[in-house]
């Protein structure tokens, strides 16, 4: 399925194609359900997604999707082109968060998502006040992941069911005006000798606690 290059946030606009993922044509009668794309039924679907969804359309995937999303956000600071976004994009996928919000710059780069961007709800806004008033006016929660002092530690804390996770730029964290804005600050335990660790690995290791407390395992 051909795809609009949008050139303000898309660097990679073209899904790569692995002849050893997924299946070819279709064979025998093809079925009559609107959720499937005749250009796959006849090409075969080499897509990375899950057996559930071969030669589902785009759009027939990610409505399925909408009815099963988690209601816990994920949002992250872009303000130097942070490479990590697509990481956290892609995580949030395999999550089923409800949405991404890039906070700062609208543009980022696209190919640690792995094409999971389209499936993926993701948002922008333009600094951290105009994510928490966002979150604000739906009720839901704030809470800042970095090692802070005065941060309680993600391995016990009691994570709210809907709430938006945030993280801060790679290198530098977050910046003075989200941890200020947001309603909790959480900690990520570490044990060795760096100071922080990768934003992306960061973002997943947190969406993981929130899928231990509050998502069955039999849903997937």
């Amino acid at each position: 399925m051909p795809r609009v290059s949008d050139p303000e946030t898309d660097l990679t606009p073209h899904e790569p194609v692995l002849d050893s993922v997924g299946v070819g044509p279709w064979e025998g009668p093809w079925p009559d359900d609107p959720r499937y794309d005749p250009e796959l039924l006849a090409s075969g679907d080499r897509r990375n997604v899950v057996d559930r969804y071969r030669y589902w359309t785009v759009e027939a995937i990610v409505a399925d999707l909408d009815l099963r999303r988690h209601p816990f956000h994920v949002a992250i600071e872009n303000w130097r082109h942070d490479l990590n976004i697509g990481t956290v994009v892609r995580t949030a996928n395999a999550f089923l968060a409800a949405e991404v919000h890039i906070v700062g710059r609208k543009r980022w780069n696209r190919r640690g998502a792995m094409v999971t961007d389209r499936y993926q709800h993701v948002r922008h806004h333009p600094d951290a006040a105009a994510l928490h008033q966002w979150a604000g006016d739906r009720e839901l929660p704030v809470l800042a992941v970095d090692n802070l002092p005065g941060a309680v530690a993600l391995e016990t804390a009691v994570l709210p069911r809907a709430c938006v996770l945030l993280f801060g730029q790679e290198g530098s964290g977050l910046t003075d005006e989200a941890r200020a804005e947001a309603d909790g600050l959480l900690s990520i335990a570490q044990f060795g000798s760096t100071r922080s660790i990768n934003a992306g690995v960061a973002a997943g290791i947190a969406m993981h606690a929130w899928i231990r407390q509050h998502a069955s395992s039999s849903s997937g």
